[in-house]
């Protein structure tokens, strides 16, 4: 990853239009036009061969013949052009280039070589490139309009990189009537050079950009995009719209920990890892990028809401609730204080409701309260219009109370006619105003999930190369022989050495081969067993007869083992039948079932699993994804995103389960897939879990082949 040169694409000393035209509605004469009209200070350089001049500009008939070497081209000519175009452009020193031509795509049968090798030299002489098939570049601090949209930017703090040209002229065309203002608009293309990491990293140290929004399909780079993200979100609010939620893109896995992790749930948990803040439309897009920019940083999560009026507190209490918040809860000191300042009446809790008759002095004694309160971490202010209070009043007193506080205040004047000032009042002094109580609960929202990812961005660091594996010799041994006989699948001893090596608590497990083996471990064990298949071409062996329990002697292990290998090559006579299982039966009341587990996922790598385990795990869905490395807190609080967190709590005489060991069992897992980049799936269902520990029942690891 790197930046190098793309000061030239944003502040350029001068640039080469190629391709332009005075041809009414061409590509050629709309991106001069902008050129000029954006007002760029620089030498602009126009070549065709067609052309001896362009709108009363000369107009060179090739690169060589310019009168200096442009800093930025801008090529708007056919895909056949390309190749030789660069040369040219390498020849006389250009550091950047705009390709708007679309190339044709992979799929398309064409032969690709002689397109991508103009990509592989402009890489090696660090010419570097926005596109190809790209809408362009606009940078107003630098006066540079060198794309095709219809609209130009307004001048602002935002930062704008997509991957969609056409979310940059809908993107320009919404922002515009809204005031809405840009440093940078960047239409990335096909991103054959220049990608979403580069740009990340470039804006990171801009001082003309406060915040960055992306609009991102597929992050291809993922490794590159998370060091970018992780980086710059540490300096100033990335805020993303990805798109492409539905379920459909999800990748076909064979373990339940790979069908459950959906592509869109993959991404959700990595840029929350990065640092960043997803949103999920245009709308909430500006909104939070708004909120960020005005809002002051949470301490913590706990809201007060003050109002005058019931109905709106309501409805934003419903929201908070539905979006996760955490209403705070009222100490007796703050009740006791607030009593001597309201009326009789009032709400006596949160939200705290001043009456419909109150003053702005109401407004501003009840708010100097919350904000002194060690229980409340922010604050949002709900004004209803009344006959006996002015809007403007109120406001003013919720301003002057923000000079002795560092805590968030969110507002919402309700109305439109006389809110309209107040808001204006509120945004002049930095206070984050919004039209509905759902708007604002909203904000405050933008704010705790970034507060979280910023949280989260400080717990581990992500390796940035994790290529170099830390894998222990036995382990390399053991998968590498399973690779040598072209074994997706681990066998259960090998798994048993896995668990083993990586301190993860399993039940004794005693391999045999037929069923007399069998009867002998069950006379060793002395109790109730269970029996298991192992087979590398059975996954899930419930689903073929390949688990039987409650076996309450060595007779009844060794008829188990006959019948489950008649039923068996009965039901798969091409399965390999590797041998047997036999453990002892686990009667542990009060355990519960867990799954953990981990898969690759093919852009981000290792994608950690925790929930609610058993054989019906992808109906019960409760289920988080987290990418290693964990630590005790990110394991803790990946734990409590779930539903099953709270049956893990004391409950009905039950104890609690030791969710200590379970944390320490994700830890391990996470390391374990950090070291052995050849495991493609490890699963582990159940993990038996109560006051004592913890305790792996059953595991399956799934590894990468490689050719013979």
């Amino acid at each position: 990853m790197t930046i190098q040169n793309l000061d030239a694409l944003f502040c350029p000393r001068s640039i080469a239009l190629i391709g332009a035209s005075d041809h009414v509605g061409s590509l050629g004469t709309l991106l001069l036009r902008n050129l000029i009209d954006a007002g760029y200070q620089g030498n602009i350089f126009l070549v065709n061969p067609k052309y001896k001049t362009v709108m009363q500009r000369t107009c060179y008939s090739d690169i060589a013949a310019l009168p200096e070497s442009p800093d930025l081209a801008i090529i708007c000519t056919p895909a056949n052009t390309l190749p030789a175009l660069i040369d040219s452009l390498l020849l006389r020193g250009t550091r950047a280039a705009i390709v708007i031509s679309a190339v044709a795509n992979h799929d398309s049968g064409e032969p690709q070589n002689h397109e991508l090798q103009w990509i592989i030299n402009a890489r090696q002489k660090q010419l570097r490139i926005i596109g190809p098939n790209c809408i362009g570049v606009q940078s107003t601090g630098h006066h540079i309009n060198a794309s095709f949209a219809h609209l130009a930017a307004n001048a602002g703090s935002l930062a704008f990189v997509t991957q969609s040209g056409a979310m940059v002229t809908t993107v320009l065309d919404w922002a515009q009537p809204r005031g809405i203002g840009f440093s940078h608009v960047v239409s990335l293309g096909d991103m054959k050079d220049v990608d979403c990491g580069d740009m990340l990293e470039y804006l990171a140290a801009d001082p003309n950009t406060t915040a960055i929004l992306l609009y991102v399909e597929a992050i291809p780079a993922a490794r590159k995009f998370m060091i970018a993200a992780r980086a710059v979100a540490d300096k100033k609010p990335v805020i993303v719209i990805k798109a492409g939620r539905s379920e459909s893109g999800a990748r076909a896995a064979a373990s339940h920990t790979g069908m459950m992790a959906g592509a869109d749930a993959v991404y959700e948990v990595a840029l929350h890892r990065a640092g960043v803040l997803r949103v999920f439309d245009m709308e909430e897009l500006f909104a939070a990028a708004e909120t960020l920019a005005l809002s002051r940083t949470l301490q913590g999560e706990r809201v007060a809401v003050i109002t005058n009026g019931g109905g709106p507190a309501v409805l934003a209490v419903d929201a908070l609730t539905s979006m996760g918040g955490t209403l705070a809860s009222l100490s007796d000191d703050t009740i006791h204080k607030l009593n001597h300042i309201l009326p009789g009446n009032w709400s006596k809790g949160n939200p705290i409701d001043i009456i419909g008759d109150a003053t702005p002095q109401r407004f501003h004694d009840a708010l100097t309260v919350l904000l002194s309160c060690t229980e409340i971490d922010a604050v949002i202010v709900l004004n209803c219009p009344t006959a006996v209070m002015s809007n403007l009043d109120a406001a003013a007193a919720v301003v002057s109370q923000l000079t002795a506080t560092d805590k968030a205040v969110f507002t919402c004047w309700l109305g439109e006619a006389t809110a309209r000032k107040a808001r204006q009042l509120l945004h002049a002094h930095k206070i984050p105003t919004y039209e509905t109580p759902e708007l604002a609960v909203q904000g405050f929202m933008h704010r705790v999930r970034y507060h979280r990812s910023q949280t989260k961005l400080q717990q581990t660091f992500i390796t940035n190369d994790q290529t170099t594996s830390t894998m222990n010799p036995t382990i390399r041994k053991l998968i590498q022989h399973a690779q040598q006989e072209q074994r997706e699948w681990l066998l259960s001893t090998e798994v048993d050495t896995l668990l083993q090596t990586y301190n993860i608590p399993a039940i004794d497990s005693h391999f045999v081969q037929s069923a007399e083996q069998a009867r002998q471990a069950a006379t060793e064990l002395n109790t109730c067993c269970v029996v298991k298949i192992v087979s590398r071409n059975i996954t899930h062996k419930s689903d073929m007869g390949g688990v039987v329990v409650n076996l309450e002697s060595p007779s009844a292990v060794f008829d188990a083992v006959t019948a489950m290998k008649a039923r068996i090559q009965t039901l798969m006579p091409q399965a390999i039948i590797d041998g047997f299982v036999v453990q002892p039966m686990i009667s542990r009341p009060g355990t519960r079932e867990l799954i953990v587990g981990f898969h690759l996922d093919p852009q981000f790598g290792p994608v950690m699993l925790f929930g609610q385990g058993g054989t019906d795990v992808e109906l019960i869905k409760d289920f988080a994804l987290e990418l290693p490395p964990l630590n005790i807190a990110l394991a803790h609080e990946m734990i409590k995103r779930t539903r099953v967190h709270l049956l893990l709590q004391a409950h009905r005489g039950q104890p609690a389960a030791n969710m200590d060991e379970i944390a320490a069992v994700l830890i391990h897992l996470a390391q374990l897939a950090m070291d052995c980049p050849d495991i493609v799936e490890m699963e582990i269902n159940p993990l038996l879990v109560d006051a004592h520990g913890v305790l792996t029942i059953d595991a399956r690891v799934r590894i990468a082949l490689r050719p013979s």
